[in-house]
């Protein structure tokens, strides 16, 4: 997969004949998986180049900067490893701005998508919508694409039982810690990077559970509610069932809020190296317990349940 960082990037590669979609693309979970899937399909079937179109910062952030943060589901990186597996050629990110925003719907199809991707096809979302005040919809491009000469097709909403599935309900999942249904959207367990850092040492010294302690880098990562979680680290390749405590740890008081992994059957110095934990399922929420003898107990319970949850 190529990466350009603008539409003028790509239109000067020389490349006429493309299939696009654009989107956010966040999490690149199951629905999102459906339309690269057909991209690629008629890409193949049309000889033609697979492009998808998206922006940075994220639209909302620019149009809305006094706003709630936003918190994703994948870091770019991530975003990026995901697309290039499911077979994206081509991946532009165009600076999103204040004039683009102003570009009308029809102009943005015939001077950017037509005039500089050459798009003779389009696969998108049956609720994408573009353009100055999100005016343009999948109805203006079906009534545009006969006069400029390229083809559009509708993918209908991804659905897992009644429910659809979208970007938006996947993180009100995380947050609320329902790691099940964020899973089963996603098609794949979701998972945080970190650092492993420094922490009170507690868990060595007096629990006998030592652990991990992450601190993420990239702040707009959506991190799991507050609880105790099923998890598997993966670490220099390998991977190791464990559990993960989130929140503010009510049984030491001033430690304040942490992330923090215990690992089974590992015993190595991992500070300042990288780690990823895969979220499999909450096992409880925080509980402030009498004292660290009766903490550890409960600890001890939990392994036992992660041990049991983890296939």
């Amino acid at each position: 997969m190529k990466l350009y960082n603008s539409i003028d990037e790509f239109a000067a590669a020389g490349i006429n004949k493309t299939i696009v979609t654009t989107g956010t693309f966040d999490g690149v979970h199951l629905g999102h998986q459906s339309i690269l899937k057909r991209l690629k399909e008629l890409s193949a079937k049309q000889q033609a180049e697979s492009v998808l179109l998206t922006f940075s910062p994220h639209p909302r952030t620019v149009l809305f900067p006094d706003g709630e943060p936003m918190h994703f589901l994948s870091t770019f990186a991530e975003k990026e490893a995901r697309l290039r597996e499911a077979g994206v050629q081509h991946l532009i990110v165009h600076p999103f701005t204040i004039d683009l925003a102003k570009v009308s719907a029809y102009n943005y199809v015939r001077d950017i998508l037509v005039g500089k991707l050459h798009i003779k096809g389009m696969v998108i979302g049956h609720d994408h919508r573009f353009g100055r005040n999100r005016e343009g919809s999948i109805k203006e491009l079906k009534e545009w694409s006969p006069v400029l000469d390229f083809d559009v097709e509708e993918i209908v909403p991804f659905k897992i039982g009644d429910i659809t599935i979208s970007s938006s309900k996947i993180r009100r999942a995380i947050a609320a810690g329902d790691m099940q249904t964020a899973n089963n959207f996603l098609g794949y367990t979701y998972s945080i990077k970190s650092k492993v850092v420094h922490g009170l040492k507690l868990g060595s010294t007096e629990l006998g559970y030592p652990t991990a302690n992450l601190d993420i880098d990239d702040k707009n990562k959506i991190i799991p509610g507050d609880g105790i979680y099923a998890v598997y680290a993966n670490y220099e390749g390998k991977r190791y069932k464990g559990m993960m405590s989130i929140g503010m740890n009510p049984t030491v008081e001033g430690k304040g809020h942490s992330m923090e992994v215990n690992m089974f059957d590992f015993n190595q110095n991992i500070y300042g190296k990288d780690l990823e934990v895969s979220f499999y399922k909450k096992i409880r929420n925080e509980e402030k317990f009498t004292g660290m003898e009766a903490l550890k107990k409960q600890l001890d319970k939990d392994k036992e349940v992660s041990l049991n949850l983890l296939p």
